[in-house]
């Protein structure tokens, strides 16, 4: 058995077999490299001669080490990769979408950032995420690769509650107050509308207290705050009821029993005032008011003295 050893050779240096024996003061190389030792010593010394493309072969490889090695510290290996990728089978070639309904596709797959050869390899589904999650509908959404060539995108949406009116801007809004996007189009009119600063924020709970009397709910059209302290309604035969600050829900069931007994929510009426706690204030409308006017004028005769005139 004979140890290749490092250091300089002298004549005492021992051939076996073309092998390299123990050199005196030298030291025993690790085993892996005892046999290319071994071989580019024989290739050295010419006992071995190379095959005529040998060097061809090694300036390849010295060249494209050099090239993977500039790919590398120069980060362009994320783009070698989709490019490589994409022409090898895995182009991204079909987006399934689920989810949407006030996002378009189109708005979609414009976040994804496709170029029509992304590859799936080399594809960051979690930045795909969060471009797609700035959408203003968007709530949550999750973005999955498929192989070979697909994309999975899976969108949760807001839910609208109210449409939010701001002078002549109508907003459609979460019940936590936040504006979703401006109101596009006629999809969302149903949506009870509420009206005035702070209006979003105390909206839930009040819409839910009307909707506790239907007869009374089904004709409101807005529920308007007024100095962010207390609440009107405007109804749909353009009547307003002003509402007091405080006990609400009991001025609620006093119209609902009013209206009950005396249908006083179809009558001829401007607004019915239930602010104060002994009295309850009714302006007619003005043609009503003409009407009742004359009314009195002709039963009274001479006795009658306009409203507001001093006897």
């Amino acid at each position: 058995m004979f140890s290749l050893t490092s250091g300089r050779v002298t004549d005492s240096a021992v051939r076996t077999r073309g092998g390299w024996g123990m050199i005196p003061g030298g030291f025993v190389l690790p085993r892996l490299l005892r046999r290319p030792a071994r071989l580019a010593a024989r290739v050295w010394s010419g006992e071995v001669a190379l095959p005529s493309f040998a060097m061809a072969t090694l300036s390849v490889a010295l060249i494209g080490s050099f090239s993977a090695y500039g790919t590398v510290v120069g980060g362009h290996l994320p783009a070698v990769v989709q490019a490589v990728t994409a022409r090898t089978g895995f182009a991204i070639d079909e987006i399934r979408v689920s989810g949407n309904h006030e996002t378009s596709e189109i708005d979609i797959f414009d976040r994804v950032g496709l170029d029509g050869w992304t590859s799936l390899v080399g594809f960051d589904p979690e930045e795909a995420r969060e471009r797609i999650a700035s959408l203003p509908w968007v709530e949550s959404v999750s973005v999955r690769k498929v192989y070979p060539a697909t994309l999975e995108v899976k969108v949760v949406e807001k839910a609208p509650f109210a449409l939010w009116q701001q002078g002549s801007r109508l907003s459609v809004v979460e019940q936590s107050g936040e504006i979703i996007a401006p109101l596009a189009g006629s999809r969302h009119l149903d949506l009870p509308l509420i009206v005035g600063a702070g209006a979003p924020e105390h909206a839930v709970s009040f819409v839910a207290m009307v909707a506790g009397y239907p007869q009374l709910a089904t004709r409101v059209r807005g529920y308007v705050r007024v100095s962010e302290r207390r609440w009107d309604l405007r109804l749909d035969n353009g009547m307003t009821i002003n509402l007091p600050e405080t006990g609400e829900e009991r001025a609620l069931a006093d119209l609902v029993a009013l209206d009950a007994r005396d249908e006083l929510l179809s009558r001829d009426v401007e607004s019915i005032d239930m602010r104060f706690s002994d009295r309850l204030v009714v302006k007619l409308s003005p043609d009503a008011a003409t009407a009742r006017e004359a009314t009195l004028k002709e039963r009274l005769g001479k006795q009658y003295r306009p409203a507001g005139e001093n006897i």
